[in-house]
């Protein structure tokens, strides 16, 4: 696992030094990125740990919790599944809906507009990735962030995820994007 994400990182910066160019440099995109995901966290509370016994509070008056050590994901838990008895197992496939919102656009605009989704159209494709498996595409495409929740909670769970690029979907690596994510996820299609 940490040599997928050695590479994966490698891979990004590689495409992010390539992508600067007009003046703006790789660092002034991280700038911009960390200063759009801390002006969105102050409007929360945020606990710099995951709980001790890993019950989180939910709801949608829940702080958002760093669940990676170096914060390029944070999870607001809206409802945590059943986490004893439904976690899921590597390689298992566990689908999701979601919305994405960019949260430099946010920032920027103070308007905080869908990005992609497929959280409301049912006749949209599945998607989904198999826990702990980054060897597919239809794991890998989504990024390492999407699948950190799994690690705490049970699979149909609903979360607002936060996560940064370097964590985030593996074709827009080099854009330095954060993205807000409301994910639901679950066992089977739907």
């Amino acid at each position: 696992m940490k040599n997928i994400i050695k590479s994966l990182s490698l891979i990004f910066c590689v495409l992010a030094l390539a992508a600067c160019s007009g003046g703006e440099s790789y660092s002034d995109r991280l700038n911009a990125q960390r200063n759009a995901c801390n002006a969105y966290l102050s409007n929360f509370r945020v606990m710099n740990e995951i709980p001790a016994d890993t019950v989180f509070e939910t709801g949608a008056d829940a702080p958002y919790y760093r669940i990676d050590p170096d914060g390029n994901v944070y999870m607001q838990v809206i409802n945590a599944g059943d986490r004893k008895n439904d976690r899921p197992k590597a390689s298992q496939t566990i689908y999701f809906r979601f919305t994405r919102y960019n949260i430099e656009n946010w920032y920027s605009t103070g308007v905080m507009a869908a990005y992609q989704s497929n959280e409301l159209d049912m006749s949209a494709e599945p998607t989904y990735f198999l826990y702990k498996d980054f060897t597919l595409p239809t794991s890998s495409q989504w990024g390492y962030g999407i699948q950190l929740p799994m690690n705490y909670l049970g699979a149909e769970c609903e979360v607002n995820l936060i996560v940064k690029s370097q964590y985030g979907m593996t074709q827009e690596l080099s854009y330095v994007v954060p993205f807000l994510w409301h994910v639901r996820y679950f066992h089977s299609q739907i």
